[in-house]
């Protein structure tokens, strides 16, 4: 059974947390003077992960994006390419995953849960034969 995120009782802890590392990690980018066009907040990041698994049937792409609302997310696919949209209070994520294979976007279905956001597709039929006559 999947819980949505307003009812996990540990959700403002996290964004506590995650709003001091956010201060700790800017601060030690600070005395490491980086120049801020370079900036790591900017898109997927350090704190940022995507995994794609491929199966005969289907491809699945599973990414964090800690501290983001499902209302700020959006995607887009191509058949080639997902493209995955999101904002928080603190971070602007952008990020393009090239699927392994062609799939058919139509038939995606994605699930966010706990900062957790899981895309579905299935694979794309194989191209038909032509026949000559």
């Amino acid at each position: 059974m999947r819980r949505d995120d307003r009812d996990e009782p540990f959700d403002d802890l996290f964004r506590e947390i995650e709003r001091m590392m956010n201060e700790m990690m800017n601060s030690a980018n600070a005395n490491m003077n980086v120049d801020s066009s370079s900036n790591v907040d900017n898109g997927f990041g350090m704190d940022t992960h995507v995994d794609i698994h491929e199966t005969d049937e289907e491809i699945r792409v599973v990414a964090d994006l800690p501290g983001v609302e499902k209302d700020n997310i959006d995607l887009e696919c191509d058949g080639k390419t997902l493209t995955i949209s999101a904002e928080s209070e603190h971070r602007q994520y952008d990020e393009r995953v090239s699927l392994p294979t062609r799939v058919n976007e139509h038939t995606a279905a994605a699930t966010y849960n706990n900062g957790v956001l899981e895309v579905v597709f299935d694979r794309a039929e194989n191209s038909s034969d032509i026949s000559l006559e």
